[in-house]
């Protein structure tokens, strides 16, 4: 199974607990990656594109199995930092 996936990495979880609230008032998640996520993909809104197993940490990989497009995770912590991750895609 392959996933795609959008998501914002930040070092602080207080910040990521913070964006987090915002995407549930409103905010677009692809807007505010834009804004503070470090990872690269932040200048296309966050977008990672398609990933099978094995390609990311498997806290993040755990986390993409859980979720149905469209939706949005609970703040993850792997190695890197503080994820909020939204499915794009699966299949």
């Amino acid at each position: 199974m392959e996933f795609r996936a959008s998501h914002i990495l930040v070092k602080d979880k207080a910040l990521a607990e913070r964006l987090l609230k915002q995407i549930k008032g409103g905010a677009r998640l692809e807007e505010l990656a834009k804004d503070f996520s470090t990872c690269p993909s932040k200048s296309k809104g966050g977008d990672l594109g398609w990933f099978g197993p094995g390609k990311m940490v498997k806290e993040f990989e755990a986390a993409c199995a859980k979720l149905s497009p469209g939706r949005i995770s609970p703040v993850v912590r792997t190695q890197f930092g503080y994820h909020i991750i939204k499915l794009t895609g699966r299949r």
